[in-house]
């Protein structure tokens, strides 16, 4: 049976701020990658969402961002491996403790916005994030896009690797993220996002902006949290999958 790990960013509020339907988008997918307070989050937005996560039996992952609040991480910064390792390690370990106090696990590690996409692209930060990762635990999955540098270190030092597309993005001919800042980056339509999952898990490609089809394995795809109709699509997409036969499930569950 064909199946697929619907992940989702989540806990991305902070203080008096409020960021996304995290409880109702916890009701269709399988995955959480939680913020870890450094792009945004804090203690209390990841207790409760780990907490939720547990009731709800989605898997839990630490999404770790740049320290940047104010550009919400996707900004890039100039940091170093050393940065990279040790940010990533804080912010790993403090959801670990949340996950334990709440009986439940991390899962996997997903890097957030701007530090994603540096690791795809750059070695040195790719191998850090993955020591990083691997010293906490070698049962940790890590995610990334495909054929990245990211997933590259992460085989590298003995992690399991999943390669991750994107649900409500759009992609251009060689296979990359259509920037956000240029027109037609985001999907705006549930069904438009449904049938690129749909396509991405019985045939392995998406067409791109450009109307090309375009190969890309994925293992795990992703729906931001903080889009508006984050909620919508996520129903939306496990409901055709779920229709058509193909389950909807995190790595490694039975």
């Amino acid at each position: 049976m064909l199946h697929i790990d619907l992940n989702c960013d989540m806990g991305e509020g902070f203080g008096a701020y409020r960021l996304g339907r995290d409880e109702e988008l916890l009701d269709y997918v399988s995955s959480a990658n939680i913020a870890c307070g450094f792009h945004a989050g804090d203690p209390g937005t990841m207790r409760r969402t780990v907490e939720l996560c547990v009731r709800k039996g989605v898997a839990i992952g630490a999404h770790p961002g740049l320290p940047d609040l104010q550009g919400f991480g996707r900004r890039e910064l100039a940091i170093s491996a050393e940065e990279a390792y040790e940010l990533t390690l804080y912010q790993l370990g403090a959801l670990q403790a949340f996950a334990h106090a709440a009986g439940g696990r991390v899962s996997h590690v997903k890097p957030h916005g701007a530090l994603y996409h540096m690791a795809a692209k750059r070695h040195d930060l790719a191998a850090a994030i993955a020591a990083a990762v691997a010293s906490v635990s070698a049962e940790l999955t890590l995610y990334g896009p495909p054929g990245s540098e990211l997933l590259r270190a992460g085989a590298a030092a003995g992690l399991r690797t999943a390669s991750e597309a994107f649900a409500d993005r759009t992609y251009r001919r060689d296979g990359s993220l259509t920037p956000r800042e240029q027109p037609g980056a985001l999907l705006e339509s549930a069904a438009a996002a449904a049938a690129q999952v749909e396509r991405l898990v019985r045939e392995g490609s998406v067409l791109s902006l450009e109307g090309e089809e375009v190969s890309l394995r994925a293992e795990t795809i992703c729906i931001h949290g903080d889009g508006a109709h984050a909620v919508e699509f996520a129903r939306d997409i496990r409901s055709l999958l779920e229709r058509g036969g193909i389950a909807v499930k995190a790595l490694g569950a039975s």
